[in-house]
């Protein structure tokens, strides 16, 4: 039997998707602990960011990150697990499947966009090695992170964390609770 890259394997195992061991969130139902225990090591966003720039084919995501098949296998079964991406039925071959994002793995999309500008903000314009422009004209974007009702920018003092309906005792004790006006 061939292996994806092109090497003999005795008896192909199916790819068992792999949950790194990490720490425990402090605060169970935090919704940055989520957000971590969501996306994460590291590779993830690097996989969703191939995915997102067209790049689904298995062969594809392969050669851009120089990630050897069977690690490559299993991190890609690991996303499809956390229902980041999904196999794409019927229109890829076996031997190079299709991923796409689900609407969970979707939704990651502003953040590596925010994460990518945040990079590029240490550094000076012609140090900047990839950049987010519109597709239409070639201007570079500046990504946002806005209330989506009012349209302000959430990164000042004017938006604070408060606890929520059903927080826990963690997070009770160490936010407020804010009521609406």
């Amino acid at each position: 039997m061939n292996t994806r890259d092109g090497g003999r394997a005795e008896a192909a195992q199916p790819a068992q998707p792999a949950h790194p061991a990490g720490p425990k969130p402090r605060i169970p139902d935090c919704p940055l602990a989520r957000t971590v225990e969501a996306v994460g090591p590291w590779w993830t966003l690097e996989i969703l960011h191939e995915v997102f720039d067209g790049h689904t084919r298995f062969s594809s995501i392969r050669r851009n990150l120089a990630t050897p098949a069977d690690v490559l296998t299993d991190r890609l079964a690991d996303l499809v697990a956390r229902d980041l991406l999904t196999p794409e039925d019927g229109a890829s071959s076996p031997d190079d499947p299709v991923y796409r994002p689900t609407g969970r793995g979707r939704a990651l999309r502003p953040l590596i966009l925010v994460m990518a500008a945040w990079g590029n903000h240490r550094l000076a314009p012609e140090e900047r090695s990839l950049l987010l422009v519109d597709a239409a004209t070639g201007v570079e974007a500046d990504p946002v992170v806005v209330d989506r009702l009012t349209g302000r920018h959430l990164d000042n003092d004017g938006f604070v964390f408060a606890r929520g309906p059903r927080a826990s005792e963690l997070i009770a004790a160490r936010y407020p609770e804010i009521r609406r006006r």
